[in-house]
């Protein structure tokens, strides 16, 4: 999956806040985010992160 830094994932579930667009802000074994919505950073792990991609925009 081609991912970059600065791009725009949408995810299958959304974030308490109610948005579920998130921020591509590192990539390596994790993915480093940032939420849209409330400006929340989260890591995830690459395979968690890829199998619940529902779209990606690129910014």
């Amino acid at each position: 999956m081609d991912i970059q830094v600065g791009d725009i994932l949408k995810m299958k579930k959304q974030h308490p806040c109610g948005s579920s667009e998130w921020e591509v802000l590192r990539i390596g074994a994790d993915f480093r985010m940032k939420c849209v919505g409330c400006g929340h950073r989260i890591m995830i792990s690459r395979p968690k992160a890829e199998k619940n991609i529902r779209g990606i925009r690129r910014e």
